[in-house]
């Protein structure tokens, strides 16, 4: 019969054992992800690191252009990446060229653009598409991001409602900076963004979703870079970010959930 000494050295050794052995698994998963899901990836990924022991680094920039902080212009420079999340369809230009895994593409959360207005300022109605195309003919200043959302108002929108050349001198993109700071700061007297983009800003009001008729929903999607050194934890995020654990922090962000296909 082992002596009680003996006995608890043995505990001990297994237990120091196991605690190795966990930290040599975990992994430190680099990820790069725009600006429609930032803020409810924050508040969610220390609790994916506090269950799994993995670190996550994060990089942040849009899913399009040619900024520095872009992440096409990331992953040129030879950035780490493991898990990508960005808009959908630029992910798919990813998938196109190769630098991330085709079936690692999982679709996330759909998010409807806002109308941003300084805090304390009048709220223009924009309860139709004609009220609409009313308060930014009426207003003097009007600003729009460089991903998804602006080129969806500046291509798109501005001609459904007729009003292209009107908005020639008065509205512009807002490279890499939040729209909802520009407005903040009383340097647009309207914003238009992704709804989850303008909820952190201080020193707005949103005024509501673009009416149903001017509505474009973006889809957000995750992915796996085919250079990653971690896809099997990548792997893990993307599922913890369909969670069910996830979906209350992703909606009160302003976020629409997709319920994840089978396979997934």
């Amino acid at each position: 019969m082992k002596s009680p000494v003996r006995f608890r050295a043995l505990v001990l050794g297994f237990a120091t054992a196991v605690a190795l052995g966990s930290v040599a698994s975990a992994a430190e998963v680099h990820v790069m992800i725009s600006g429609g899901l930032t803020a409810a990836f924050k508040a969610l990924a220390p609790e994916f690191e506090r269950t799994t022991g993995n670190k996550v680094t994060v990089a942040y920039g849009p899913s399009m252009g040619t900024t520095v902080n872009a992440i096409p212009v990331r992953l040129e420079r030879g950035e780490p990446a493991d898990v990508l999340i960005m808009v959908g369809y630029a992910l798919g230009d990813l998938i196109d060229k190769g630098k991330v895994a085709a079936d690692s593409r999982v679709d996330l959360v759909k998010s409807p653009i806002g109308v941003a207005v300084k805090s304390g300022t009048p709220h223009p109605d924009i309860s139709t598409a004609d009220a609409v195309k009313r308060a930014l003919l009426a207003a003097k200043t009007i600003a729009y991001s460089d991903s998804a959302s602006g080129v969806y108002v500046s291509t798109e929108m501005f001609d459904k409602l007729g009003i292209k050349d009107a908005m020639k001198d008065k509205a512009r993109m807002i490279p890499a900076t939040p729209v909802g700071e520009i407005v903040a700061h009383g340097e647009a007297e309207i914003g238009f963004q992704q709804i989850s983009e303008l909820k952190p800003v201080t020193g707005i009001d949103i005024v509501g979703p673009l009416p149903d008729e001017l509505q474009k929903i973006t889809v957000f999607s995750a992915g796996i870079a085919t250079s990653s050194k971690e896809p099997e934890a990548g792997k893990a995020l993307i599922k913890f970010l369909t969670s069910p654990a996830a979906r209350d922090t992703i909606v009160k962000s302003g976020l629409d959930p997709i319920t994840p296909a089978a396979g997934h």
